[in-house]
């Protein structure tokens, strides 16, 4: 066994070939510059002052290498965070907008409903607030038109809410197809008024004409049905109100009006009740 063998080694670890690499050449390009200078110099030039070029240590650059990963990797994770709060931005908005949609949505159905409501409202009230008036108005009919059997009944029961509803809606417009609350056609309203007093009818004069029992327009009582052409195919009809009058959606010009019979005398008359 060598003598020294049990001598650990005190030399200190190899520097890496790169790092060695890198110092030689620094040293030998400020050696090189300087040997240039000197050849290059004249000889009776003045001796010139020498100076002692401090170089950046291994130990700095690593420092400058280490700060800038560090900065990067921050750069990153900044990017990285801004992007995250950017989804989450786009996302609440995305949410927002969506939920304030169904939000009018809804409040718009919730409208509709509400109109709707208030509009069969005032129709009911419309027809309550001249209940108690029909009995009156056609007592006085049947006064002044005595001498008529037909004009002296007056409006009891089922027949008093269908007068009272067709005198409620004197004034609205006539509109073809109108089934109501604001707007009538002539089969559109007589439906209607019979509706009033639990009946439905056909939806067309020609049909409602059908209906019930044929009267004469000598023998009339309020809440019969008079219409205008034949029984089973009238083009018109009307509620006969009592006192020699009728309601009915005559056309776009007049809307629904209350008449007397001779301003356009009927066909023919049908009873229901």
């Amino acid at each position: 066994m060598s003598q020294t063998a049990h001598i650990p080694s005190h030399r200190k670890p190899r520097r890496g070939a790169s790092k060695l690499a890198f110092r030689a050449g620094v040293a030998g390009g400020v050696f090189s510059t300087i040997a240039v200078a000197g050849a290059a110099a004249p000889a009776n030039a003045e001796p010139v002052t020498e100076t002692t070029l401090e170089m950046p240590t291994l130990g700095s650059l690593d420092a400058d290498l280490a700060g800038a990963v560090s900065a990067s990797a921050e750069a990153s994770q900044q990017e990285a965070l801004d992007q995250h709060l950017a989804a989450q931005e786009k996302a609440a908005l995305e949410k927002a907008a969506k939920d304030a949609k169904k939000a009018k949505a809804e409040a718009d159905r919730k409208a509709e409903a509400e109109k709707a409501e208030k509009a069969r409202a005032e129709a009911r009230e419309r027809a309550s607030r001249t209940a108690e008036r029909t009995s009156l108005s056609t007592s006085s009919y049947s006064a002044s038109d005595s001498g008529s059997s037909s004009s002296s009944r007056v409006a009891t029961g089922s027949a008093a809410a269908i007068v009272a509803f067709a005198r409620a809606q004197v004034g609205d417009a006539y509109v073809s197809g109108g089934t109501g609350p604001n707007s009538w056609d002539c089969s559109g309203l007589v439906q209607a008024a019979y509706r009033q007093a639990g009946i439905d009818l056909p939806r067309v004069s020609s049909s409602q004409s059908s209906m019930g029992t044929s009267v004469s327009l000598s023998d009339l009582q309020p809440g019969d049905i008079l219409y205008w052409g034949s029984r089973s195919g009238s083009y018109h009809v009307a509620i006969y109100v009592g006192g020699g009058k009728y309601v009915g959606a005559q056309n776009p010009s007049t809307g629904v009006v209350e008449r007397d019979m001779d301003w356009d005398p009927p066909s023919g008359a049908v009873r229901i009740l």
